[in-house]
């Protein structure tokens, strides 16, 4: 994400002020999403006429591939995040679980011995506390890295999808 928004500061600083679309492209990082993006615009442009998609008018072909590119970014952002997500929601859970397990052994002893003495309780119950606490020390930081990895990601994808969108009209108006 650090890239990207480094990408589209590039973009703004350089991409525009380059005369045209594809010495802008040259102007950005090989393999970052913005170059991705004016070249799957520039493609989308030069190959619209003489091929099967000839028959959809050009602002549509070129706003379909420019969205395709910018669907593509964010996809690849949003790698990882359902199990982090998952991890997030599922450990405390684990950690219940871990719980309602040290309480059934402290049940179990007391059961064995006959009666309730600290002894017999204060082990199983201290584990259960162990695994409540393991679990919680899981989620929270899953949780609270998911939600700033999510805004970061709308962050970049609003600099994507503006990029885009500008992208799409300077290309409609034939500049390359």
């Amino acid at each position: 994400q650090h890239k990207m928004l480094k990408s589209a500061q590039a973009a703004a600083d350089t991409f525009w002020k380059a005369g045209s679309i594809r010495k802008g492209a040259e102007t950005l990082a090989e393999g970052t999403a913005f170059r991705y993006i004016a070249e799957q615009g520039l493609k989308a442009s030069e190959h619209h006429e003489g091929t099967l998609v000839e028959n959809i008018d050009l602002n549509t072909w070129i706003g379909m591939s420019v969205q395709r590119a910018s669907d593509n970014i964010n996809s690849r952002l949003q790698d990882g995040l359902a199990f982090l997500a998952t991890v997030g929601s599922t450990a405390p859970f684990v950690g219940l679980f871990g719980t309602v397990w040290g309480i059934y052994h402290a049940l179990t002893a007391i059961g064995i011995a006959g009666q309730a003495s600290i002894d017999k309780v204060a082990g199983p119950v201290g584990e259960a506390l162990i695994m409540t606490a393991f679990g919680l020390a899981v989620a929270v930081p899953a949780v609270m890295g998911y939600n700033w990895l999510i805004r970061r990601n709308k962050s970049v994808m609003e600099k994507v999808r503006a990029f885009s969108g500008d992208l799409h009209n300077v290309l409609l108006a034939g500049k390359k």
